[in-house]
């Protein structure tokens, strides 16, 4: 048996004669408050002690992980390029109509407005 089943075991021990304390010890005062509690607590004091003690006692080298990957260089940047892209707006620079008319596709002559549509 393990040393984890066996301070389990005696836990429980303690735990059963607590209820059999709890209710055979006559007269009843505060000492039948301590058996119920101890009835009451045990149960997790026993549960955490058997999983967690184990790990906490014993280290294994044999089971230290090694590296997936290897390590690699980082690439160094150029002095002076931070990295950084910036983008900046300008206000349009006004221009005369015919150029815009020309940027825009448009054949230069009067507005749309301005033709004559009567024909």
């Amino acid at each position: 048996m393990s040393a984890r089943s066996t301070r389990y075991l005696i836990t429980m021990g303690v735990r059963i004669a607590c209820f059999i304390l709890m209710v055979a010890v006559h007269p009843y005062g505060w000492y039948t408050w301590v058996f119920a509690a101890g009835a009451v607590v045990l149960p997790y004091i026993a549960v955490v002690m058997a999983n967690v003690g184990e790990d906490s006692r014993s280290t294994r080298r044999s089971e230290t992980p090694e590296r997936a990957l290897p390590a690699t260089p980082t690439p160094t940047t150029p002095i002076g390029d931070t990295g950084v892209v910036r983008i900046v707006e300008r206000q349009p620079i006004e221009s005369d109509p015919a150029s815009r008319d020309a940027e825009r596709g448009t054949p230069p002559g009067p507005a749309s407005d301005e033709r004559d549509t009567s024909v």
